[in-house]
Parts: structure tokens; C-alpha cells; sequence
């Protein structure tokens, strides 16, 4: 590997021989002087090369410096180098107060010269050239921050003595209904590709583990094409035992999104304020817990009469309860509680003393659901019922069902779209900017 110092590193090293590699940002090629912008994935630092544009024969250097000059000049926007030279520090120089004095430069992948995407290309065609588009500081920046904020989760997860575990994407069965399942042959068969990990991660519970996660791929054969929905996404999931309702497993969530979001405040707060224009906020305990009934009723108030014919929210219900939150609560978290039974999963626990109604929540972030959780109902014959009750067979879900036939303690947990949290974090306008590499309806490449 070259011997290399990354830029965000040069402030911290004395005057003198440095080297560096990444890619052109930038290049002004004036006669006397040439200034190259030089970016890699710490930062940007100016290099500087004093022009040499013809032979002098009396200099034996000219040749090379020269050569310099013509590399420099012939450079494309994008192109791959390595420069060694020498580090000067100088406040003058409005890039970080350093330059770099070209020495020798080395071409090590030459870009073509046209670029096929540019700062004010659609979000499609940025999408056909995402390896480029993430060569952009902002979009960089999205990717640090995932890995701050879910560093910051493993590791409450791990001090709190959870398990990891990593569960199979491909399912002899279905895990609810087939509508949202991608279906693919598996030798003399089929599969199917699993829309949450939720089956495998209640096994554990009878399996002694107490406390599980997993952040993992989920499927959806959704065909819908909003700036919140993919067919390929990554779900971060959390599973917990001994609980007494939904309430524990809505105390453990905003400790998890109070440790991510302090993590990323810290670490990125001012790159954030700089490129996104957002000063982040770290949402204060408890999170207000609205049940669903009474948010629509809220909303109704306001003047909005929520059009499904179903017992859920719709999204513009969801962004006037939130207004709503953020005006009596100062808070952009809100804990929508006690969905119908009639529109959750059949593994949600219906509430002892209204069976209309489930221990379950829905987690509203800016306007935005980015999960649903619930305790579980770990009765045998109860699960067996509700089953029955959404037109499942429970013969298909014997797997699942065996792992409550000998004995389960009564559990919960959600699982959480992560792309939807950063998205929303950061203002963007769609889960395809905070997503690596997206997939929905129309979308197999990059």
C-alpha cells in the first residue's frame, strides 16, 4: 500500500516531505502558477505548482518540472494522483491554512474528461452514477454519519448484554401475508425472501437468549414508488424478554435513538450544520406516547379528516400529528400507541382489556414513520387464533408456531427502517439519498 497522509491528518504535521493520494477536484491552470484541489475521503487540501512552460537548457530540473506542468494542465476532473511534495502551512490559504508544493505526480487512474453527472442533475440520473454522486462531501457525509449512529446502538446493545445474531433472508413460508414477498425458486421449489426477521429474532426468545439484535436486509415486493418505500432496505431490529406491555419495549427504543442521535451530534454536529444547514437535536425522555384513537382525533381537530377506509394513519395524518407534537412537546418524536388489531400482524398482542386494540406503537420521527413495535403474544393457542383470524393457515407457520409449544417467556421488541431515520435526520426528500445503493420498482443498477 502507498505510504500516505490522509488530509484531515496534514494540520497536524510539522512543515516538510509529505505525500498524499486521492482524486482531482479541481484544477486552475494559470500561466505561473497551477492549483490543484485535491480531495480524498478525510477532506480537501490545495496543491500548488510553480508552471514551468517551456525547456530551459540550463536548468537540468526543467525537464521534469516541465513534465509537471503538462500532467497538471492535461488533468480531468475525477482523475486518481499521488503527489509528494512539501507541506507549508500558510493562514493566507483559505482551504484549511495549508498547502501542499507539488514535488512529483503520479497519475495512478486517469478519469474521461466528461463527466456524465453534475450538481444539478436529476436524482435518477445521479442514481445511474452513484459511485460519483458519493465523491460529493454531503453525500459522503451520510454514510459517516450511518456508521457513527450505528455504532453508537451495537454498542448500547452490547454493554446492555444483548446477542447479534444474523438471521436467513430466504423463508420456507411466509412471515404475515404473501402480497409483500418476493418469491424465487430454490432448487426443485420456492422461497421466499424475508420482509423483516421477525420470526427468527422470536426464536431466540425461547431459546434462553433474553435480549437480541440485528441490523440486516429486509425485502419488500412493494411496487410503490414514494420517496419512503424500497424493495431492498436495511432494517434494524432489537427483540427483548420479560416484558410486562409495549412500554418496555418503547423505553429501550428512545435509549437507542437518544445514544445514536448523541453520537452523531458529537462527532458530526458541525459537518452537518455546514453542509445539510440543520442543527441536530438530541430528542429529550420520555418521547410523548399518543394512543392512535386520540392522535386522530388531534388531527381531525385540525382540520384534517384522514381519507382510509381502514383503521390506520395515512402519511399526511402522520405529518399533522407530529406539527401537533412539535407545537405542544417542542419534540419531533412521537410514540403513536394501541393500533387496531384489525391492522396489525397476528403475533401482536391484543390488549387484555380491549381486544380491538394491540400493545403496539408506531415510532414518528419528523413527520415520518420509521418503525413499529409491539410485545409479542406468546400463547400458543391465542397465536393460533389470530392466525386463523387473518386468513393464514397455521399449518404453513408450523415452524414458527413450535417455538412456542414448549415454553416461551412473554417478549417484544420493533424493527426500523434505518435509510427512513437518516433521511429524515438530515431534511433529505427521499430514502435514495441515504441509501448506498437504492432498489425499488424500476431500479436492479448500479
Amino acid at each position: 500500500m502507498t505510504s500516505r497522509t490522509l488530509v484531515k491528518n496534514l494540520a497536524s504535521l510539522a512543515d516538510g516531505p509529505v505525500t498524499v493520494s486521492g482524486w482531482v477536484d479541481t484544477v486552475r491552470d494559470q500561466k505561473k502558477v497551477q492549483f490543484v484541489i485535491l480531495r480524498d475521503e478525510s477532506g480537501a487540501v490545495q496543491l500548488v505548482n510553480p508552471a514551468v512552460r517551456e525547456l530551459d537548457e540550463a536548468d537540468n530540473a526543467s525537464a521534469a518540472r516541465l513534465a509537471t506542468t503538462e500532467a497538471i494542465s492535461a488533468l480531468s476532473h475525477g482523475s486518481f494522483i499521488t503527489v509528494s511534495g512539501e507541506l507549508k502551512k500558510d493562514e493566507r490559504v483559505k482551504l484549511g491554512g495549508l498547502e501542499v508544493k507539488i514535488g512529483s505526480l503520479e497519475i495512478v487512474a486517469e478519469a474521461n474528461p466528461e463527466t456524465p453527472i453534475a450538481a444539478d442533475s436529476s436524482l435518477d440520473k445521479r442514481m445511474d452514477w452513484r459511485f460519483l454522486d458519493l465523491r460529493q462531501p454531503r453525500q459522503a457525509l451520510i454514510f459517516r454519519i450511518q456508521t457513527t449512529f450505528l455504532h453508537a446502538l451495537r454498542t448500547y446493545w452490547v454493554e446492555n448484554d444483548f446477542v447479534e445474531i444474523h438471521t436467513p433472508k430466504l423463508m420456507a413460508s411466509a412471515s404475515e401475508s404473501r402480497a409483500e414477498l418476493f418469491e424465487v425458486g430454490y432448487f426443485e421449489g420456492k422461497a421466499y425472501l424475508a420482509q423483516s426477521p421477525q420470526f427468527f429474532k422470536q426464536m431466540a426468545q425461547p431459546a434462553g437468549f433474553g435480549k437480541v439484535f440485528e441490523v440486516g436486509p429486509a425485502f419488500r415486493a412493494d411496487p410503490s414508488f414514494t420517496s419512503r418505500h424500497a424493495t431492498e432496505f436495511t432494517s434494524v431490529d432489537a427483540e427483548i424478554s420479560w416484558v410486562g406491555s409495549h412500554e418496555d419495549v418503547m423505553k429501550l427504543h428512545e435509549e437507542l435513538m437518544v445514544a445514536g442521535f448523541s453520537a452523531v451530534k458529537a462527532k458530526h454536529g458541525a459537518e452537518i450544520a455546514e453542509l445539510f444547514g440543520i442543527e441536530l437535536e438530541v430528542p429529550t425522555t420520555p418521547f410523548p406516547r399518543i394512543p392512535l384513537a386520540e392522535a386522530k382525533q388531534i388531527v381531525a381537530d385540525r382540520g384534517y379528516e384522514i381519507p382510509r377506509a381502514d383503521d390506520d394513519m395515512d402519511p399526511e395524518g402522520e405529518r399533522q400529528i407530529s406539527a401537533y407534537v412539535k407545537e405542544e412537546f417542542g419534540h419531533d418524536f412521537v410514540f403513536l400507541t394501541d393500533y387496531a388489531s384489525s391492522i396489525r400482524p397476528f403475533y401482536h398482542m391484543r390488549n387484555a382489556a380491549d381486544e380491538s386494540i394491540t400493545n403496539s406503537y408506531d415510532l414518528i420521527y419528523n413527520g415520518t414513520e420509521i418503525s413499529t413495535g409491539a410485545q409479542r403474544e406468546h400463547r400458543i393457542d391465542v397465536l393460533v387464533e389470530n392466525a386463523k383470524s387473518k386468513g393464514l393457515d397455521p399449518e404453513e407457520l408450523g415452524f414458527y408456531l413450535d417455538f412456542f409449544r414448549y415454553g416461551v417467556p412473554p417478549h417484544g421488541g420493533f424493527g426500523m427502517g434505518l435509510a427512513r431515520v437518516l433521511m429524515l435526520m438530515l431534511g433529505e426528500s427521499s430514502i435514495r439519498e441515504t441509501t448506498y445503493l437504492f432498489r425499488g420498482p424500476t431500479r436492479l443498477l448500479p
